[in-house]
């Protein structure tokens, strides 16, 4: 990849994930975060999202030993949880649209936080990282930037002036929907040759991981089964545009990129084939 390519999916990137987490919070109050957040097993999710999930994406790379690229690129997804699609998801699935968006907030404002530190711990456990070079500090930076200050201006928008919440919700969600996807095409082209050759066992791998990832967070998503259905999308969906970005900041110009694109366009496919069959379920129920 060129210095020029990787600038635009950089920019594209954080553009992406600025207008997403941006969005997230003009749909919130903070009183709707926390009683959404009371309900539901805080703990255990946050545990199994920065913790459980990426020790199960270690085991999964030294079980199948994978090459030093794609188990770096599992990596960086395994420590970026909840992806800000999450919230579509779950409403496309008539899940708790509320717990998904608060979970959506709090997670992604911990992830800009833990989730460098999280990767940096799970690559110290894998063979033949030893060598790579993680960079912490400025990527926390750069987290805060396109994560956490995005998430305050828009809840704060949402509680000083509703007004503008209502007149540019729909437009920046339309942006940063067209920008994400304009990132992931421009990055799946630059990289084509690389993510068709990941190869069958790579991709058992990050199926193994995608499902076991959804069972744990549908164990743990409590009683209901609508708050079920969101954890179990959170915890399985990662957040691509994050994993990208580190993968960019980190390790531009190596395999990695190309490894977070084949497996975050797995998880893709996968989170639509559970809310299609979740929603068929649903259906069928009904029509008993």
């Amino acid at each position: 990849m060129s210095l020029d390519t990787a600038t635009v999916i950089r920019l594209l990137t954080m553009a992406c994930l600025t207008g997403l987490l941006l969005a997230v919070g003009l749909r919130l109050t903070a009183g709707q975060v926390i009683e959404s957040l009371r309900n539901c097993r805080l703990t255990l999710v946050l545990l199994a999202n920065f913790v459980a999930v990426p020790l199960l994406v270690v085991l999964l790379v030294r079980v199948f030993r994978l090459k030093t690229e794609l188990a770096v690129g599992m990596i960086l997804l395994g420590a970026a949880p909840f992806a800000p699609v999450v919230p579509v998801f779950a409403k496309m699935a008539r899940a708790d649209l509320a717990l998904a968006a608060g979970l959506t907030c709090l997670i992604a404002l911990l992830s800009a936080f833990l989730t460098p530190w999280v990767s940096m711990g799970a690559l110290r456990l894998v063979p033949g990282t030893g060598d790579l070079k993680f960079n912490v500090l400025g990527t926390l930076v750069v987290l805060m930037a396109t994560i956490t200050g995005p998430l305050f201006l828009g809840v704060a928008i949402n509680h000083f002036a509703p007004g503008c919440k209502r007149r540019i919700l729909r437009p920046v969600e339309i942006l940063s929907e067209a920008t994400g996807a304009l990132s992931l095409t421009v990055v799946t082209l630059a990289e084509f040759r690389s993510i068709m050759e990941t190869g069958a066992l790579p991709l058992l791998a990050m199926f193994l991981s995608s499902e076991l990832s959804l069972a744990l967070g549908y164990f743990l998503g409590g009683k209901e089964r609508a708050s079920r259905r969101v954890v179990a999308l959170g915890t399985s969906n990662r957040n691509i545009a994050l994993a990208l970005l580190l993968a960019i900041e980190s390790f531009a110009g190596t395999g990695v990129v190309p490894a977070v694109v084949a497996n975050g366009l797995l998880l893709i496919l996968l989170g639509l084939l559970h809310v299609a069959f979740w929603r068929f379920v649903q259906d069928r129920r009904r029509g008993a």
